[in-house]
């Protein structure tokens, strides 16, 4: 598999799991890749989410929720899917078009239940997995 130049995260509400990917690829590859996500539908910010990658030092403050047609006018060499239904999404919307998609499931952690501390740790253990896998694409 070669290193893409244009990545595009796809999840299901665009507020966990894609933003998470689009920021930790922004942080470890800045200059080498263009980096985007989007869901099957446009959910609303998580302020979980917030706090797991400020403690990398990231702000997505100024992520707002987008669907792939807020995207249909850019191009991208790889689609990562995250959810199940952006998968099916991505291959229906793509069957025409030389894209390369690729289907990484992640739990999605916003059905953690229990303390503060608990519901945390299962974003975190998301945002981990990620870091994980975008390293280990981009090899």
């Amino acid at each position: 598999m070669s290193r893409p130049s244009s990545i595009l995260f796809i999840c299901r509400m665009n507020a966990v799991r894609s933003p998470m990917a689009e920021g930790l690829t922004k942080l470890l590859y800045p200059k080498q890749v263009y980096t985007r996500s989007c869901g099957v539908f446009a959910g609303e910010r998580d302020p979980f989410v917030d706090s797991v990658m400020d403690e990398l030092g990231m702000d997505l403050s100024n992520h707002h929720p987008k669907t792939f047609e807020d995207l249909a006018e850019e191009g991208f060499d790889l689609i990562v899917t995250l959810a199940p239904e952006a998968h099916h999404m991505a291959l229906e919307l793509t069957r025409t078009q030389h894209v390369d998609v690729e289907y990484w499931p992640t739990i999605d952690p916003t059905v953690a239940t229990g303390s503060r501390a608990q519901i945390m740790d299962a974003y975190r253990a998301v945002r981990d997995t990620l870091k994980r896998k975008i390293e280990q694409r981009m090899q």
